[in-house]
């Protein structure tokens, strides 16, 4: 399902493209900034957790029911309710004066996300030219890519130039601006036909993408390793160019994903994934191992390819394993895998530091992904058909 001329840039996925970005960028904004506001309040390290899992956990519960809402509300309709509700709890943190408070805000936010992140991706599917998927989706991520780079360092400029005040409401602004472009995206001419589904249940999982909902669970831990604790790693080694090492990995992920879809496109997940998989190892195994900024710098490149590549085409692949109608499953099922990921790999992975070391973290996250790697592997021989898990 797609424009008769068959561009994948049409005007409608670039207002996609971009409104997703931009519900990224102020994601990234509050992760950093968050933190500071639960302390002003007075929270503790206790607090901040709660605060952070309430948010994953009501994303998690409320994908599920992303499909049988697509089946009775327009689906556009409904991912503009999401970036509704991610603008107005934005903008509501600053009226919370307590952490109670704070934590319903919350609840209501991680719903918006998880609504909002599901139909951002069904919907770029939906208009992408179904032959140039994994390119489309490749293309639809990097507006999130760029949003991972700048997301935190505009969050904290903002409030070393002014305050939480200004911080908030200019999140409220910006995801404004992405709800605008998001009434003017034009759904396919079928897309509605395909939505009528009659008795559509609740999907917890959608079986038809569990091998590769799992692997991007191992993904999701091996990030959690990079997200929430490089920082401190880098402070133990004494390498003082965070920043550019975070740029570094955006900026990898965003020139491989120029090229990786197209790839996927023509030969199927394994060009991407075995590479993928290999440069993730590499770039991990060189953090481990780090001892000079040059080895932190290649290590962020390789990781960054890696993991720029295996994202979008884990997703496409994940989309093309079902059929039009249950893209929301997939997405609900692939966005929960990877969160689920990120937020118990952040928690075992803590575990491991305060037992071990922050340098024990990318020793454990390179073995998840050899473990990633032989998994896949003996996924392929034992599917020997080609393209075998691409429409």
């Amino acid at each position: 399902m797609s424009d008769t001329n068959n561009k994948i840039w049409s005007l409608s996925f670039k207002f996609i493209v971009t409104s997703n970005g931009l519900l990224f960028m102020i994601f990234e904004m509050l992760l950093p900034t968050l933190p500071l506001f639960i302390t002003a309040m007075g929270g503790g390290a206790s607090q901040v957790g709660i605060v952070t899992g309430i948010f994953m956990l009501s994303a998690i519960l409320t994908r599920p029911f992303a499909g049988i809402l697509a089946s009775k509300i327009d689906k556009k309709y409904l991912l503009i309710l999401g970036i509704l509700i991610n603008a107005l709890a934005t903008g509501a943190y600053y009226l919370s004066n307590d952490i109670t408070t704070l934590l319903i805000i919350r609840l209501f936010h991680g719903a918006g996300f998880g609504l909002a992140t599901t139909y951002f991706a069904t919907l770029a599917a939906e208009i992408i030219p179904a032959h140039r998927r994994g390119e489309g989706i490749g293309y639809f991520g990097l507006g999130e890519t760029i949003a991972i780079s700048v997301g935190p360092m505009i969050g904290i400029l903002t409030l070393e130039l002014y305050d939480f005040q200004r911080l908030f409401l200019g999140g409220l602004s910006v995801l404004f601006l992405a709800l605008i472009m998001a009434v003017f995206v034009k759904r396919a001419p079928d897309g509605r036909e395909l939505d009528r589904r009659e008795n559509v249940k609740t999907k917890i999982l959608e079986k038809k993408v569990l091998f590769p909902a799992f692997l991007i669970l191992l993904v999701g831990i091996a990030a959690g390793g990079i997200m929430s604790f490089f920082s401190l790693y880098a402070l133990e080694k004494e390498f003082s160019h965070v920043g550019l090492f975070f740029f570094l990995i955006a900026a990898a992920s965003f020139l491989v994903r120029l090229v990786s879809g197209r790839l996927f496109d023509l030969y199927g997940p394994s060009v991407i994934l075995i590479p993928g998989a290999l440069s993730s190892v590499i770039g991990l195994g060189l953090l481990y191992f780090a001892d000079s900024t040059g080895m932190f710098f290649t290590a962020a490149v390789f990781y960054g390819f890696g993991f720029g590549a295996l994202l979008p085409a884990i997703q496409t692949w994940c989309m093309n394993l079902v059929e039009q109608n249950e893209h929301e499953d997939a997405m609900a099922s692939f966005f929960n895998f990877f969160d689920i990921g990120i937020g118990g790999g952040s928690l075992i992975l803590g575990i491991i530091a305060d037992a071990l070391s922050y340098q024990a973290i990318y020793l454990v996250a390179t073995v998840i992904y050899i473990i990633f790697l032989i998994i896949y592997l003996i996924h392929v021989v034992l599917n020997r058909r080609p393209n075998v898990n691409v429409r």
